[in-house]
């Protein structure tokens, strides 16, 4: 456990040794750094030093910044692979009254990783779940890379087989709002080639390394970003693509609404003309409603 000279847990900050709390028997969700160590906030380090357990994706990864942190935890393994058998075990030590920190490689847990299932459990049997919120590839790529951020949307991993990551894409493609998406450095260039197929040539940003020594940020059209990585090849560490939202759709001219409003009101009553013409359009109906009475032969512009 993590427990200083003295008996008590506890984890350095610099070279200063700090007490660890004890934890509420509870589900911590604890970000762990991206690359950079220094990124991990003090109340992660607290909560991974206290917990009764400590559930992680790689033993080896999380032992890593154990060490830096002066932190003596056993970590135990929990991932897509032993979700269901280790899963079980943390549950039952929950329902015991024990705390478990759960913390993914890199990042914040349950983001692309495995985490939802024992959150569903621990949520049915009653027990507490608590979000230690911190590093985040997604939202650190969304803000450097000067795309819309007031709205956007996390999709992941593309599907690895080209039908079903054009079939994604198309579902995407509507989305209003930035879409931000993990990719493999292998896969890289041929996905950018599909995006822009699929969703023409947006603005997009590739994000490489964050918060690393090599870190890169790369922004410019979709077709350009194809190009450049099927010249130069794969390129090396994690990446974050993020996508700009579609351009908003051109308001239609006065003459061509005028014109399905007409149509429309020779099939059937003003209202209802108003209405059908706002999902054409996308207009407000009380705009089409007022403008219908303007054109009728009675109306005040008649």
């Amino acid at each position: 456990m993590a427990e200083g000279e003295s008996g008590r847990k506890t984890f350095l900050v610099g070279q200063t040794e700090m007490p660890a709390r004890p934890l509420p028997p509870a589900l911590h969700l604890v970000a762990t750094p991206i690359g950079n160590l220094g990124d991990v906030t003090l109340r992660a380090l607290e909560t991974i030093a206290a917990a009764d357990i400590l559930a992680c994706e790689d033993t080896r990864v999380t032992r890593t910044l154990l060490a830096r942190y002066g932190i003596r935890q056993r970590p135990v393994a929990y991932h897509e692979h032993n979700a269901a058998e280790a899963g079980t075990r943390l549950l039952a030590a929950l329902k015991d009254g024990r705390s478990v920190a759960l913390v993914s490689d890199a990042g914040t847990p349950l983001v692309s990783d495995p985490g939802f299932r024992l959150v569903e459990a621990a949520r049915e049997a009653g027990i507490p779940v608590v979000p230690i919120p911190g590093p985040s590839a997604a939202l650190a790529a969304l803000t450097a890379s000067g795309l819309p951020s007031d709205a956007f949307f996390f999709a992941g991993f593309l599907p690895v087989k080209n039908g079903a990551r054009a079939s994604r894409l198309t579902e995407l493609k509507a989305v209003p709002g930035t879409l931000i998406f993990f990719e493999s450095p292998n896969r890289l260039g041929e996905s950018l080639a599909a995006m822009a197929e699929v969703f023409g040539n947006r603005r997009v940003a590739v994000c490489r390394e964050l918060t690393k020594a090599f870190e890169e940020i790369r922004t410019g059209p979709l077709a350009d970003l194809a190009a450049h990585y099927a010249e130069a090849g794969a390129p090396k560490g994690e990446i974050v693509v993020c996508v700009a939202p579609p351009d908003p759709a051109a308001a239609p001219a006065e003459a061509d609404v005028d014109a399905v409003l007409r149509s429309l009101a020779s099939e059937m009553g003003a209202s209802k003309a108003a209405a059908e013409a706002a999902r054409l359009t996308g207009l407000r109906k009380a705009d089409l409603y007022k403008r219908l009475l303007e054109l009728k032969p009675d109306g005040p512009g008649g």
